[in-house]
């Protein structure tokens, strides 16, 4: 019986120990993180902007994940909102966009600076994954972190379909561009 009291209380300190280190690994969370969408024809410009995206960001691996709900993406108009979700994003069978990646670049989150990065992993539109490589700047201020990224996305990387009676109104590649102030997770 002293043995498992024992074992038990050598696993509850590995446990801790375990914790405590992961809890080292200075993760950086983020809310509300801005993503906006802009597509440019001829004929018109279409605007979006969604507040309600999410990121995580874990320092020791520079491990990083961004996404939002396509439902979070507001136009001026409502019809075009209900058009992009409806008939080109399928929002309800796709409801999240996602980038899983890794920040190639050894960066000292701990050190305030500003610096170029290049992300490289999967985004996920539409239900699609495509391998990415994304460039954009970290600035680290005083223990939180800012992401800034502008990208391009081509719809038919990702299966979005665009009826020939209005692809003079909706580009066939999208802009992106995101902004984030993410914090140390506690």
């Amino acid at each position: 019986m002293i043995w498992g009291k024992r074992t038990t209380s050598i696993l509850l300190g590995v446990s801790f120990t375990l914790l405590q280190l992961s809890a080292n690994a200075q993760s950086y969370v983020g809310k509300g993180v801005k993503l906006s969408l802009f597509s440019s024809t001829p004929v018109e410009d279409i605007r979006a902007v969604n507040v309600k995206g999410t990121a995580v960001l874990v320092g020791n691996t520079r491990e990083i994940v961004v996404q939002a709900p396509i439902k979070g993406f507001e136009f001026d108009r409502k019809l075009m909102q209900e058009h992009f979700n409806e008939n080109y994003m399928e929002s309800d069978k796709y409801p999240m966009a996602k980038f899983k990646g890794m920040i190639d670049q050894v960066i000292d989150f701990t050190k305030n600076g500003e610096y170029d990065i290049t992300a490289s992993g999967k985004l996920n539109v539409h239900g699609v994954d495509k391998m990415r490589s994304i460039q954009g700047k970290v600035i680290v201020k005083d223990g939180a972190i800012q992401i800034l990224t502008e990208f391009k996305v081509p719809c038919a990387d990702h299966k979005i379909k665009i009826p020939i009676l209005i692809i003079t109104k909706v580009a066939e590649v999208i802009s992106i561009k995101v902004d984030g102030k993410l914090n140390l997770a506690k």
